[in-house]
């Protein structure tokens, strides 16, 4: 059943009554009553999101936060694992070869953070050396700058430690196969000097009929303590990563109503065992230096340069017909490489100050960057039909005739820098009530060579430059120390070349930022130092914007705008003192503002979401744990011609402690062996749900 906007409001209402409510019979407590609570920070020091030492209690913007104890606890191997148990994000297939998510309605293949700087390459991102992954919800230029419409994710990298010595090893293997082996090590040099090193070796394996891959990683850090009030950080990471790209199944027609997945071949691979595959080298160097001036203001900077070789090549779907016999399959295919440089350099200053009645937290921040990136799309023949598309009966396996790349479509190289100077103010007006004002104006530059273009009319050379400033605004009410109420807008802006700088024309080159915007409204209550409820009621307003053509994926058109009102709520924490649990629901009505699909559904958007994740400690040794997700059917583009249907998936757990140093840790995935669609990148390419799958780990600290 539709949840009307009246009706969220009506239900947001009743929580704040029950917020101020709580609040008025906390203050009548005695002081021995009084709940006190510190707030669950996102400190400065901890290389995260927000960029300055602030409660989550006090954040006006809706966030989830997921620590390394629960990516271990919930056997997550990917940030799409992540973020299916979190409210108000989908997962987008990334043609089987890169992280894409849509949040809050907006579809990103670059919304993503390491440390608080850009990581926006298209690949598959680790989690063997994080601390946590922040997800921010709602557009927020001021922190990011540019893109992060819907939301941004934020992974926080391990650090070197200087007061212990500490070493683990993970190993791990599931139903199909794939296999694991994770370690980390911390050695304390000296007094000021800590040296860490965490590493992994994966073999991927699944339910599909060739699919496979290898990934390994390595990442050492150093921790060093130049002064009491100054740290040197230093990290280098590099990624290799090899594996089959897999596209999914095709669509099929159904009597009144739009198209629905092909069932029943759950396993069938639509492409070629040896031609479908993808290749990445990335290299980050990063070093950070921080400095406490005094107890209330402190610094720092950071510099970051990123190296990424990537290539893919694949066959995919592109049509089945099963009205004539035998069935018809539409393929096609191509190949794409990706060379990119990244430097960053960053640097924010924070300081805590009274003027006059009011508290004041000031940040200061400057950000350049200087981005390079060279790509080529190589479309591909078949030497039966002498076109990039050829129709062929569907068997299984499928049978692909002989093809080539050949044909180049693209051949680009763009040159990006930016420059961009933030500020925001939080000020206590009073002990309950805090306003937070901020501005962020960034320049962005973007020069492209587009080879393919070059005539004798034409160079080839296409540029534009952007200027914009970012406005946000929240304001927070506290009835008490463990409740807030809060109200936030803010803005944010994606330039013409797009999150990958690749759609610069001499069209787009005239075609102003994408603009997002949203608005916001959101309780948090700490009902205790475990347990937190938090939600938001919001809507995110997208301007005019470029997708898919739904006709030919090879294409893209321009839709007017979009409009995304929602619904989340979250609950984290302890229930009882044997009992966690992490839960999230969200409802997004999100439709296509304009343009030949006015009112239809947004890409990729379910309606309803639901997570629950529980956790119970039956004896000192045994845990259990049992998690549901619900997903709501959605359309898989905006012409609303192919529906997923919805799916609920159950997950399970089992952890035994050998000894104080050793668990054993036994994960079930999809435990009803649900048939499902978890994912789609257009309409004839939909991925397939794993079947039952377990995955057997032991973990061990020395």
């Amino acid at each position: 059943m539709l949840i009307t906007k009246a009706r969220m409001m009506t239900a947001l209402a009743a929580i704040l009554t029950l917020g101020s409510a709580q609040a008025a019979e906390t203050a009548d407590q005695t002081a021995e009553d009084t709940i006190v609570v510190t707030g669950r920070f996102l400190s400065i020091d901890r290389l995260n999101a927000v960029k300055t030492p602030t409660p989550v209690l006090n954040v006006p913007q809706s966030l989830s936060i997921v620590p390394r104890a629960q990516i271990e606890d919930q056997g997550f191997t990917s940030i799409a694992d992540i973020l299916r148990y979190m409210p108000g994000l989908a997962v987008s297939q990334g043609e089987g070869h890169r992280d894409a998510i849509i949040i809050r309605g907006n579809q990103s293949t670059a919304d993503f953070f390491l440390d608080g700087l850009r990581d926006d390459v298209q690949y598959y991102r680790p989690l063997y050396n994080l601390e946590q992954v922040e997800v921010l919800r709602g557009a927020n230029a001021l922190l990011f700058g540019r893109g992060g419409g819907g939301g941004v994710v934020n992974r926080v990298t391990k650090t070197g430690q200087l007061d212990e010595d500490f070493a683990s090893l993970n190993a791990s293997v599931d139903t199909f196969g794939a296999h694991q082996v994770a370690g980390d090590v911390n050695s304390v040099l000296s007094d000021t000097v800590a040296f860490r090193v965490n590493a992994f070796a994966e073999h991927m394996d699944n339910h599909r009929d060739v699919f496979e891959g290898d990934r390994f990683a390595i990442n050492p850090t150093f921790t060093v303590e130049l002064a009491p009030q100054t740290q040197l950080f230093l990290s280098y990471e590099y990624v290799n990563d090899d594996r089959v790209v897999d596209r999914g199944v095709p669509s099929v027609s159904v009597a009144n109503g739009p198209d629905v997945p092909l069932e029943g071949f759950r396993d069938t691979f639509f492409g070629v065992a040896d031609g479908n595959y993808t290749t990445l080298e990335a290299s980050i160097f990063r070093s950070r230096l921080e400095h406490t001036f005094s107890e209330n203001l402190r610094g720092n900077v950071t510099v970051q340069y990123a190296d990424y070789d990537k290539y893919y090549q694949n066959i995919y779907p592109a049509g089945l017909d099963t009205s004539v016999s035998p069935q018809q399959l539409t393929l096609d295919g191509y190949a794409d490489e990706t060379g990119r440089e990244n430097f960053i350099a960053q640097g924010n200053l924070v300081g805590e100050f009274d003027m006059g009645p009011f508290r004041h937290t000031v940040l200061l921040g400057v950000e350049y960057g200087d981005q390079s990136t060279s790509n080529a799309r190589i479309d591909n023949t078949f030497a039966a039909s002498n076109d990039d598309q050829i129709t062929i009966d569907f068997t299984t396996p499928i049978s692909v005739p002989d093809y080539a790349f050949v044909d180049t479509l693209r051949d680009r190289d763009s040159d990006v820098q930016f420059t961009s100077l933030y500020l925001q103010d939080q000020i206590d007006l009073t002990e309950q009530l805090k306003l937070v004002l901020g501005l962020r104006f960034d320049r962005f530059d973007v020069s492209v060579l587009d080879r393919e273009a070059v005539s004798p009319t034409d160079d080839g050379r296409r540029a534009r430059v952007d200027e914009e400033v970012s406005p946000r605004l929240g304001l927070i009410y506290k009835p008490a120390e463990n409740v807030s109420v809060y109200a936030s807008y803010a803005e944010s802006f994606l330039p013409s070349a797009g999150d990958q700088f690749l759609t610069l024309t001499r069209t787009t080159e005239d075609v102003q930022p994408q603009r997002f915007e949203n608005t916001e409204v959101g309780l948090k209550w700490d009902f205790s130092r475990n347990l937190s409820l938090t939600t938001a009621l919001f809507r995110v307003e997208r301007g005019l914007f470029t997708s898919v053509d739904p006709n030919n994926v090879s294409q893209v058109i321009t839709i007017p705008g979009s409009v995304t009102d929602g619904f989340e709520a979250q609950l984290t924490g302890q229930l009882a003192d044997a009992w966690t649990v992490t839960a999230g629901y969200s409802y997004l009505d999100s439709t296509v503002d304009g343009g030949s699909f006015d009112g239809n559904r947004t890409l990729q958007t379910p309606e309803h979401m639901l997570s629950i994740w529980n956790e119970y400690q039956a004896t000192d040794q045994l845990a259990l744990a049992l998690g549901v997700t619900y997903q709501d059917s959605y359309f898989v583009r905006e012409d609303n011609a192919v529906e997923v249907p919805d799916f609920t998936r159950v997950d399970a757990a089992v952890f035994y402690d050998l000894s104080d140093q050793t668990r054993l840790q036994l994960n079930v995935e999809n435990l009803l062996d649900e048939d499902y669609f978890p994912d789609a990148h257009s309409n004839d390419n939909i991925s397939t749900g794993k079947p039952l799958n377990a995955r057997l780990t032991i973990r061990h600290r020395f």
